[in-house]
């Protein structure tokens, strides 16, 4: 039991120094920033210190010791009085950018002054760049200061580089920021320029104010002129709409207005067609049959014609021998006449009288012929069936004066001389009474004649 234990402790202990080894050994382990040099030193006499710079070491405890130098660029502001190489009296104000080189030497050199007052090393090059800034500007006159400060620049760098080399530090960067004077010499060395430059400005000014005058009535000019034409766009675009409007408006009567337009011309097409149709029914059934009708009509007439001459000429032979038989005829009858004439020149009143015995019962015969085709005859008369023989008898005596008139004969005094003793007859003359005749008689409907009373 006891060796047990012992043997658990020994193995502890051992595991305990082993871990204390351990944790010295990580610590002995150092890793120099990037910007930062580590120095060891402990290190034997015939061996330098060891600059590890942005590497790893191992520092032995007891043995060796690690010490840090930052290699950090620093500001150093630099404010310098000096004369100008003219005798002026300048204040230069600049800016520099110094730190510790990089490399072993400038460490070694850098660690043996600034390794436990690091903060000295913007004094320590303060005061370097402002000497070496003061004697530069002495050999330089204001206008190459002024005008030429990157070489101002480069020369207080060149003055300075051998003594902060010897320090380990070099300088990244300076700039002159200012240079001033009490006396006002780099105003009045200005005012030349500043005038002209005033002048300059001055004149560009003027020129672009002219300009700008220019192009502001240039652009004044295209307003207006974009101004006009938009208004007359407008006013075209006005004018179109409202014919639009005006054409949409009138669309609608316009389109009845075709329209009717449209059936007007279709009726008018139809009538054309139907005048043509009936154009068409006409000659086919009025022209041509009357043509053909024409025609025949003529050809008829033709035919008619020549038949008819042919019969005219017919009638006009049996015409010239109906005329020469009807010559002789009436030769032979104007010889008859002639013969009776002379015959009845011959005749006394008795003669006359015996041929009017002949013919007066003739005549009344004629007179009486209308009442014969009578069936049924009513007489309406205050005078009964006596007004009756009185109308015939005034006919009678009607033709008797008609034949005196004719004739030329007065029958009535005829009739008288023959009475008195055959008296030669003499012209008719007016009767002054009516003479009396035989009685006529006078049959109606077949039935008996009754004697009518005397003529005259």
């Amino acid at each position: 039991m006891l060796e047990l234990t012992a043997t658990l402790v020994v193995i502890i202990a051992i595991a305990v120094v082993v871990l204390i080894l351990l944790v010295v050994l990580m610590r002995s382990y150092r890793t120099a920033r990037p910007d930062e040099a580590l120095i060891i030193t402990g290190r034997s006499a015939s061996k330098p210190s060891k600059v590890v710079v942005g590497a790893r070491s191992v520092v032995y405890p007891f043995v060796n010791k690690a010490y840090t130098l930052s290699l950090a660029s620093r500001s150093v502001q630099v404010t310098v009085e000096g004369i100008s190489k003219n005798g002026i009296k300048l204040l230069l104000q600049g800016v520099a950018q110094v730190k510790v080189g990089g490399d072993e030497e400038n460490v070694r050199l850098a660690a043996q002054r600034f390794l436990q007052q690091q903060d000295q090393i913007e004094r320590y090059t303060q005061d370097i760049l402002a000497g070496s800034l003061r004697s530069v500007v002495g050999t330089l006159t204001v206008e190459q200061i002024i005008h030429e400060r990157a070489a101002l620049a480069k020369s207080v760098q060149d003055v300075a580089l051998e003594s902060l080399n010897n320090q380990g530090l070099i300088v990244d960067t300076l700039q002159i920021s200012s240079v001033e004077d009490d006396t006002n010499y780099l105003r009045n060395l200005g005012r030349p320029e500043s005038a002209q430059v005033e002048k300059a400005a001055a004149i560009a000014e003027a020129n672009a104010r002219q300009e700008a005058a220019e192009k502001q009535a240039v652009s004044d000019e295209g307003i207006a002129i974009a101004q006009q034409r938009l208004a007359i766009r407008r006013a075209e675009l006005k004018e179109a709409t409202d014919a639009r409007q005006a054409a949409a408006d009138a669309a609608g009567p316009l389109a009845q207005a075709e329209q009717r337009q449209a059936i007007i011309q279709r009726e008018e097409q139809v009538a054309v067609r139907q005048a043509e149709l009936k154009e068409r029914q006409l000659d086919t059934e009025v022209r041509r049959p009357a043509d053909a009708a024409k025609y025949q009509a003529e050809q008829e007439a033709a035919s008619l014609l020549a038949r008819r001459r042919a019969e005219a000429e017919a009638r006009r032979a049996d015409g010239l021998a109906e005329a020469e038989s009807l010559e002789a005829a009436g030769r032979a009858e104007a010889a008859a006449v002639q013969a009776k004439a002379e015959a009845y020149q011959q005749f006394n009143d008795a003669a006359v009288i015996d041929r009017l015995v002949d013919v007066l019962p003739k005549i009344a015969r004629e007179l009486a012929a209308p009442y014969a085709n009578i069936k049924d005859l009513t007489v309406i008369s205050n005078d009964g069936a006596g007004q009756l023989s009185r109308n015939i008898a005034g006919n009678v005596n009607d033709t008797v004066t008609m034949l005196e008139k004719m004739t030329g004969v007065d029958l009535r005094q005829l009739v008288d001389r023959v009475s008195a003793g055959g008296r030669t007859p003499t012209a008719a003359t007016a009767p002054s009474s009516p003479a009396a005749f035989a009685p006529v008689a006078v049959a109606v409907d077949g039935q008996h004649a009754e004697p009518v009373g005397p003529i005259g």
